[in-house]
């Protein structure tokens, strides 16, 4: 019968029982784990610099060759335990190897990390025997604790996402279940070892086995530090947007001025390519277009000292600016499908025709608000509509330039004027004056805007508020 896996790795933490987990595995034969193999440090246990013939210098050179001298050196299935800051070359190859089991031992944070304090202090990171442990009293420190917090839990969901793309799955255990034979038992099995043990091993001793209480110093300041951390993400914006790619197509270069304008859809773009052709006393049609990632890599490359940049919008004022551009008009930039959906399905109060004059404020008001009730759907996945770029979430249209390229610089619409000269002078280019932004049409957004309009569609760009720090229009 052949074995479920070749190998395994066990993903961990400092302090989370990783150890006394080793030795329970090595306990069965035909598994070896070898160690904190990848430890930047040292090779496999502490102040050890070569192991099986690979010394720190070779495995820093190429990390697979002692990956793959483990499994040779190995009867059964060869293993090694991986934390966050080990080496990242070997994270990619294992997590890829689909042959390769992953169990992933966790703890309680705060135990952790108060265990990791004692030992810091006490310099003992093992006991072997009761009589040599060394106890200490340590000091929480919130903002030590945080950032502890955020690496775990950042490396624990990049384990969970890869394994999630890829369709694997893995044996999780948590530093309480070492203890249960039981699990321990199970573990073995997923591995692939048929033999049963009747209790753990008993090398490794619980260093700190007293309450929290009686361990830290501060214990009352830690309470009440701990009501201030977001364990459970209550605060997180739910994200259902679909991601965005970079959008290369879209970018516009000056004609000879360094300058590249990475467009968000429905932003003042006519007066800024107007400005960036008056830079240059050249007309918007002498602007550089329609890149390809290829094209774009030699225009850099050419344009020493370029400037990148990209212009946000208040949410309200380019919400209203699409609705206006794309919604209400039946001609060519007209959203023909998307409109009539909205006017059947979603009761917007538009004619089946193009806009005339019985075209009230009130209805375009009503309108309004009900788009940007669809738009909030949108953005979370409940419609069948797609998501288009002249509506979806900036901070997501930013995020998709950073697949290819990050702006330097992200201006302001409301402070255009200003940020424009700022960034003429980063490349040492008399600025040109900006031109009047055309209204929307047929009403202008002051027209209808009070603050039921701000919170429909503060309702809708929730992240985009939050992200780039809008207030309310007026």
């Amino acid at each position: 019968m052949q074995r479920p896996f070749d190998s395994f790795v066990i993903f961990a933490e400092m302090r989370t029982g990783s150890n006394f987990l080793e030795e329970n595995v090595n306990s069965y034969p035909g598994l070896t784990c070898w160690g904190e193999a990848f430890n930047p440090a040292f090779v496999g246990k502490s102040k050890k610099q070569e192991m099986l013939g690979v010394t720190m210098a070779m495995r820093e050179e190429n990390p697979l060759q002692l990956l793959a001298r483990m499994k040779e050196e190995t009867e059964g299935l060869s293993g090694f335990r991986f934390f966050h800051n080990h080496d990242p070359r070997v994270l990619k190859t294992v997590l890829d190897d689909r042959r390769c089991a992953k169990i992933i031992l966790t703890r309680n944070p705060l135990e952790s990390y108060v265990s990791r304090k004692i030992a810091a202090e006490t310099g003992q990171w093992r006991l072997s025997d009761l009589k040599d442990a060394r106890s200490a009293q340590v000091t929480f420190d919130r903002s030590e604790f945080q950032s502890m917090l955020d690496e775990t839990k950042a490396f624990q969901l990049d384990l969970q996402r890869a394994l999630q793309r890829s369709g694997q799955t893995a044996f999780y255990i948590n530093y309480d279940d070492i203890q249960d034979v039981e699990v321990i038992n199970g573990l073995a099995r997923y591995l692939g070892v048929t033999e049963e043990h009747a209790k753990t091993t008993k090398k490794t001793k619980v260093q700190n086995p007293k309450r929290l209480r009686d361990k830290v110093l501060n214990y009352d300041e830690m309470v009440a530090d701990l009501a201030n951390i977001d364990f459970f993400n209550l605060s997180n914006t739910p994200n259902f947007e679909p991601r965005r790619g970079p959008a290369v197509p879209s970018y516009v270069a000056c004609a000879k001025s360094p300058l590249l304008f990475m467009p968000v859809q429905s932003g003042p773009h006519a007066a800024i390519e107007a400005w960036m052709a008056a830079m240059d006393g050249a007309a918007t049609k002498d602007l550089t277009r329609e890149f390809t990632q290829k094209t774009l890599r030699q225009w850099k490359r050419k344009n020493k000292g370029h400037r990148c940049f990209t212009v946000i919008s208040h949410p309200v004022v380019r919400l209203h600016r699409a609705f206006c551009a794309h919604i209400l008009p039946t001609g060519p930039q007209a959203f023909g499908e998307i409109r009539e959906l909205l006017r059947v399905t979603y009761k917007l109060p538009l004619p089946v025709g193009p806009i005339d004059e019985s075209y009230s404020l009130e209805q375009h008001r009503e309108a309004f608000l009900k788009f940007a009730a669809f738009v909030e759907g949108n953005l979370n996945g409940q419609t069948s509509v797609r998501t288009d770029a002249n509506w979806a979430s900036q901070s997501e249209v930013i995020k998709g330039f950073a697949d290819f390229a990050l702006p330097d610089m992200i201006l302001r619409e409301e402070t255009l004027a200003d940020d424009l000269s700022r960034l003429s002078d980063s490349i040492a280019r008399p600025s040109a004056r900006i031109g009047t932004m055309a209204g929307d049409t047929p009403f202008a957004l002051q027209d209808i805007y009070d603050s039921e309009v701000e919170s429909a569609v503060r309702a809708a760009y929730q992240r985009d508020y939050m992200m780039l720090g809008f207030k309310p229009w007026r």
